[in-house]
């Protein structure tokens, strides 16, 4: 997220590939997406979002092992 929204992170919503990502993930066009539309996706997705940062954790540690002798 902190890279996505680089140059909007005070206003994530604005950010056109947010903005994109939004409009693939929900069908509503990136043009009439608000804070609204933002914040609530943010929130009803917020247990996959968590789910999917696990993951890259997890990820994360198995590119590290083994790297380093």
């Amino acid at each position: 997220m902190w890279s996505a929204t680089k140059g909007y992170r005070l206003r994530p919503w604005r950010s056109p590939y947010l903005r994109w990502r939004l409009e693939t993930y929900s069908g509503k066009k990136a043009e009439t997406i608000r804070a609204k539309d933002f914040w609530d996706l943010a929130w009803g997705e917020r247990a996959q979002a968590l789910r999917f940062l696990r993951w890259l954790s997890e990820m994360r540690g198995y590119a590290g092992e083994g790297g380093e002798s």
